[in-house]
């Protein structure tokens, strides 16, 4: 335990992710001190994972990364894509560890316009396609198609410190066996 408090690693340098597990730990647990810090790690993934297994592999990929670095907890976050009915759509998977648990969150499901769609399918990652349909520049350090899509009603800090909680659900309840 760092000076202060307790140290979550979150495996990504994006602003959005980072605050967004901040956001989730300080509620969670409002009187714990956290020190939260995105670092860059791989996700040994496609740059956009087009199934919900390789979306899974990504953000546990990224807590195994992190783990011969000091931390209390690791924070997984990788978003992904996945086709249903013809349709495409947008998701993100939450694992959250520290040596003793591990919990898995998820993001709602939600879906994308026919143009991104398309652009994705052949081989776009999100974010790009989302800055060329909006005409916007690295929206997915704001507030991604979720937040353009709903007209701001849910942005990506929200929508992944929502699946966070999810995934801080077995550290909460420590007295249940969730293995």
């Amino acid at each position: 335990m760092g000076r202060n408090g307790l140290t979550v690693l979150v495996g990504s340098k994006n602003p959005t992710k980072v605050n967004a597990v901040k956001d989730a730990f300080f509620e969670v647990f409002p009187e714990q001190l956290f020190s939260i810090k995105g670092i860059k790690v791989e996700s040994h993934v496609s740059d956009q994972p087009m199934t919900n297994e390789e979306t899974f592999n990504g953000a546990i990929n990224r807590v195994m990364n992190m783990e011969n670095n000091d931390g209390d907890f690791y924070v997984g976050i990788e978003g992904g894509c996945l086709k249903f009915k013809k349709k495409l759509f947008a998701f993100a998977w939450v694992i959250v560890k520290n040596k003793k648990r591990i919990g898995y969150g998820k993001t709602s499901l939600f879906q994308l316009p026919n143009e991104i769609k398309k652009m994705v399918e052949s081989g776009v990652e999100l974010g790009h396609a989302d800055d060329r349909f909006f005409n916007r520049e690295n929206s997915k350090q704001k507030d991604g198609a979720v937040g353009l899509l709903t007209g701001g009603l849910i942005d990506r800090k929200k929508y992944y410190k929502e699946a966070t909680i999810m995934a801080l659900i077995p550290f909460m309840n420590k007295k249940i066996d969730f293995s």
